[in-house]
């Protein structure tokens, strides 16, 4: 048993809600940006608590090294998406964000590297579906175009 991990039950269903499976042509497809961050995140929602890293390699599955869950658990600690803290030798992690959190800040981040914002945020809500567009003004607390103050 690697250091770290956590002996129980297997999987449990997260790896085929996460699609831990390879391609059509037998080799393991690529993920997407940010596919595994957000399938690490969806493990730690499902812990019962605080867990380590090897368990949440035992919950994905696949052939994932346990240094690259422990970049992944990293880089969302430096996003806030989850906290750890030190229990013994290793650290037990917990999720503190969830996925449209972390759509969110990514999001965030795509605006903080642009210069001009204004520009940004008006060329993006004008690519918005009419739904989308009034959930967003809902979400604003602003009056629906041509509404009366």
């Amino acid at each position: 048993m690697d250091p770290g991990r956590t002996p129980g039950t297997e999987g449990e269903g997260v790896r085929e809600q996460i699609g831990g499976e390879g391609g059509p042509d037998g080799r393991p497809r690529r993920r997407g940006q940010g596919e595994l961050e957000a399938q690490v995140l969806a493990v730690l929602r499902q812990a019962p608590g605080p867990v380590n890293a090897g368990w949440v390699l035992d919950r994905l599955g696949g052939d994932l090294a346990y240094t690259t869950v422990m970049t992944i658990l990293t880089r969302l600690q430096a996003k806030r998406a989850v906290t750890r803290e030190r229990v013994g030798r290793f650290f037990e992690w917990c999720a503190t964000s969830d996925e449209a959190g972390l759509a969110a800040l990514r999001m965030r981040r795509v605006l903080d590297a642009e210069s001009d914002r204004e520009a940004v945020l008006a060329r993006f809500v004008t690519t918005l579906s009419p739904d989308d567009e009034q959930l967003l003004r809902d979400l604003l607390g602003l009056p629906e175009d041509g509404a009366e103050d």
